[in-house]
């Protein structure tokens, strides 16, 4: 029999010491095996599986595993019943809801991310851009100095440090965001990334991130038709993590959308007045986009690197300055047919399987006697490119 203990800092219940007591086998962090009076063996958590499956196999006697916080919540629950065990588990306050708690802060709107490694540190950041709220469970490699670092150049956040939860060095400090990149922390276990100029809405009815809005490709006035626009959104596919650029963004209408949609947006563009329009409209919108004015490609130097690109204006020089950062899509769209066949070859160069769609929209239109006819709009030649390697 395989028993599950969440550990908090609190009192276990006595069914949970007697479990326990009556182990032959004890795994979990040192940290906290060392403050229970065992006569089990014991074995440090990351040797879980191993030891389990040894026990296991020699019939040895009930084993325990020892879990911070709630073990069903990202916790061991999920690594056991993966192998096939079945444990009894007795919760404990997840480390998510003491921080919040500490923190003084409710988290029904939070999102929660718990990464596998520092190779989701970009999945990360970018839900921290693209969501006010954010809870990161620490892990090796994606923590409060690197969380920082990603972040600082473009996106303001406060963050809340929560180290050794439940332990006897239980510390929570409000970090800006340089410091958090210098200081030493001894035990993190929760930071909280909070967006200190974000207003709450209204009380929603689901927690974490908000759904996916009622209606996409909207009415804009804009250069690139709504049915065009739905195209390019379904070859970019934004969604939670991701980093999206909109390169000649305009009005902002595409980077607006994939915001709506719940990825990270950097916008870039050189008019002026299009850079107002694109503000106005991130207002009007409620979402998150990061508006950098120049003229590309120099101003997409200092941008970390894409998930995908859409390219709304610009030569074949900006698309081969975007291809070359490696996004998994890269979408474009052209004035001309003329230009088709360099815009191909150049993302072919780069690794991308490409293909070209010319869209036209018609509208049905109402004329003065009642009569009925179709308005076309000005063709848009369109290129989706996908890489085809990607890392």
């Amino acid at each position: 029999m395989i028993t599950v203990v969440g550990w908090d800092g609190s009192a276990l219940p006595a069914e949970a010491i007697e479990r326990l007591r009556s182990a032959t086998l004890v795994v979990g962090p040192d940290a906290i095996i060392g403050q229970l009076r065992l006569t089990a063996s014991t074995v440090a958590d990351d040797k879980l599986l191993e030891a389990l499956d040894e026990h296991l196999e020699h019939g040895e006697g009930p084993a325990v595993v020892i879990a911070e916080g709630d073990p069903g919540f990202f916790g061991v629950v999920r690594t056991l019943r993966a192998r096939g065990l079945k444990p009894d588990v007795f919760p404990a306050t997840s480390l998510v809801t003491r921080a919040f708690a500490c923190a003084g802060l409710n988290w029904e709107d939070a999102l929660v991310v718990a990464p596998a490694g520092p190779h989701q540190l970009n999945r990360v950041v970018n839900a921290c851009r693209a969501h006010p709220k954010v809870a990161l469970l620490v892990t090796r490699g994606v923590g409060p100095a690197e969380i920082a670092r990603e972040l600082a150049p473009t996106t303001p956040r406060a963050l809340i440090v929560c180290e050794d939860l439940g332990g006897p060095d239980e510390r929570v400090t409000h970090s800006r965001m340089g410091e958090a990149t210098t200081r030493p922390w001894k035990d993190p276990d929760v930071v909280l990334v909070i967006d200190p100029l974000h207003r709450p809405g209204e009380r929603g009815w689901v927690a974490g991130a908000r759904p996916g809005p009622a209606e996409w490709a909207l009415p804009f006035e804009s250069r690139i038709p709504a049915e065009v626009r739905a195209y390019i959104l379904a070859k970019l596919g934004p969604r939670l993590g991701d980093l999206v650029w909109d390169v000649g963004a305009g009005s902002g209408e595409i980077a607006v959308e994939c915001a709506r949609l719940g990825a990270a947006v950097m916008a870039v563009e050189r008019d002026h007045e299009a850079c107002a329009r694109l503000r106005d409209a991130v207002l009007e919108h409620g979402v998150k986009v990061a508006l950098t004015r120049g003229q590309a490609p120099p101003a997409l130097e200092p941008l970390p690197d894409p998930d995908a690109v859409f390219v709304g204006g610009g030569g074949p020089d900006v698309i081969v300055a975007c291809a070359a950062r490696g996004p998994r899509t890269l979408v474009c769209a052209l004035k001309s047919l003329e230009q088709l066949p360099t815009v191909l070859d150049r993302l072919r160069e780069h690794g991308y399987r490409a293909e070209g769609t010319q869209i036209l929209a018609s509208k049905l239109a109402i004329q003065p006697d009642g009569s009925h006819s179709l308005a076309a709009s000005d063709p848009v030649f369109v290129v989706h490119a996908v890489l085809a390697h990607p890392m």
